[in-house]
């Protein structure tokens, strides 16, 4: 596939209308293993009435005196120990699902067989070779409404980095005034993920269903072992965040960004989830480029960056462009924050 195809990828409007078919589940929710994060089912027609109008959006502009950090790999500061400690517990629950890229495979070769100027992981001399099975890809970025710490929000930012897919989220964390009333406008529930496919006009709730279409649609069919365990997949997820206590759960008053920022980032990595925590919580709206190992976004990223590292953020409403996960929080909550 050409890497054109990865970074001509339109930002649509917060606000888009629906269009096209939309697939809703009849049953209404209850809690079993195949079921997502729903409350009180609100009807259209109501919540129509109390949604705002889109927000005004407002000048955005970076701390005074900001300066972006030097990325240093495998940094972690002191005081942050314990965060990144509690978001890798998801590595050993999920067994690295998110981690990897489909059809993954690496070898060692000759550091002089992958030039300098592309990226590669380099072990004693050796570099290592990585290369992954990628399916179609998508023209648009998928949406996606949910929020950090619902374990079925999870099972779904797994497969979206099985399939290295790029993804526009829009946060729904408790009380968040903008994206929750308008997932009940659209679909009728207050139920999480809610999935629209921009590009063949498809809108899905139930994880379990998302799942099985971005496999079979932007992949080969196959959902990965993980993610199809019923009961023990649901179980697991909420296991690997119980350590994070409810981060990304939320609503911190926040500016509105005039323009989604974009991350670069992949579910696995428990210094991107940090930085993803704050997201969800301050409600901004953010292009997620998922680069989990074995993407060709890597090497996109370090051609663009002259360095590879996740995550890497972008704020086109600042102009800011920075590595380090600390750095980050400290620099959303700084701009953002009410």
């Amino acid at each position: 596939m050409p890497m054109a195809g990865v970074l001509n990828i339109p930002q649509p409007p917060f606000y888009r209308p629906v269009s096209g078919s939309r697939r809703v589940p009849r049953t209404s929710f209850s809690i079993r293993a195949t079921s997502d994060f729903s409350e009180a089912p609100v009807t259209p027609s109501s919540s129509a009435t109390s949604t705002k109008e889109k927000p005004e959006p407002i000048s955005i502009s970076a701390p005074p005196n900001f300066k972006p950090p030097e990325p240093k790999p495998f940094r972690l500061k002191p005081d942050k120990a314990l965060d990144i400690l509690g978001a890798s517990l998801a590595l050993l629950f999920r067994l690295g699902t998110g981690a990897f890229v489909s059809g993954y495979s690496a070898s060692f070769v000759s550091k002089d067989e992958i030039p300098p100027d592309q990226y590669a992981l380099q072990i004693a001399g050796f570099k290592v070779k990585e290369t992954s099975k990628l399916g179609p890809r998508p023209e648009k970025p998928i949406e996606i409404y949910e929020f950090e710490s619902c374990p079925f929000c999870r099972k779904v930012r797994e497969i979206v980095a099985v399939l290295d897919l790029d993804v526009l989220y829009y946060p729904c964390p408790r009380n968040g005034p903008n994206f929750r009333p308008k997932v009940i406008q659209m679909g009728g529930k207050r139920q999480y993920p809610y999935m629209i496919d921009p590009n063949t006009g498809v809108s899905l709730y139930e994880s379990d269903e998302i799942i099985k279409y971005l496999a079979g649609k932007y992949g080969d069919g196959t959902v990965p072992l993980m993610l199809s365990l019923g009961l023990l997949t649901t179980l697991t997820e909420g296991f690997a965040m119980i350590a994070r206590m409810g981060k990304g759960t939320s609503y911190t008053p926040s500016k509105m960004p005039p323009k989604p920022l974009e991350i670069w980032a992949y579910e696995a990595s428990p210094f991107c989830k940090v930085v993803r925590e704050v997201l969800v919580e301050l409600e901004l709206p953010h292009l997620y480029r998922s680069c989990a190992r074995g993407s060709p976004k890597r090497h996109i990223l370090y051609e663009k960056a002259k360095h590879f590292q996740a995550p890497y953020l972008e704020d086109p409403n600042t102009g800011v462009q920075m590595f380090e996960s600390a750095e980050i929080v400290e620099y959303l909550k700084a701009t953002y924050a009410k």
